[in-house]
């Protein structure tokens, strides 16, 4: 197995986590929802510059994650919950195990922890706001 070395790398890693998140019976449907078939791949260029920054430090990405949460929150009847954050992380950590070992395999995992408790932490603050 190799390890994540540069962007492209980072794609194959998104690429085929995102394939599994829209094919996965939890979060296929909010997922598919929000993004046409004709939406992924720029979505998906986005998510790899996302990541790209976040492992190498290379600042190419430009967006706010917590806006994006907060619509399929709203999608969601404000139901997202732990769970989807949950399944989230596993299939990530499934998809990495399954493709890359070493440094930025374990920094994508560390990083995805604190990204996903975050965003359900900003969920929860803005849902007590309404």
């Amino acid at each position: 197995m190799k390890t994540i070395e540069d962007r492209a790398d980072v794609y194959k890693l998104v690429t085929t986590f995102y394939a599994k998140v829209r094919a996965d019976a939890l979060l296929g449907p909010i997922f598919n929802h929000h993004l046409t078939d004709e939406q992924w791949p720029p979505h998906l260029d986005k998510l790899t510059d996302f990541w790209v920054t976040s492992l190498f430090g290379e600042a190419c990405f430009k967006g706010n994650p917590s806006q994006a949460h907060q619509k399929v929150d709203n999608y969601l009847n404000h139901k997202m919950a732990q769970h989807h954050f949950t399944q989230w992380l596993e299939l990530w950590f499934k998809t990495i195990d399954s493709l890359f070992v070493g440094e930025h395999a374990n920094r994508a995992k560390e990083a995805s922890k604190r990204m996903a408790m975050g965003q359900l932490a900003n969920v929860c603050r803005t849902r007590e706001q309404l």
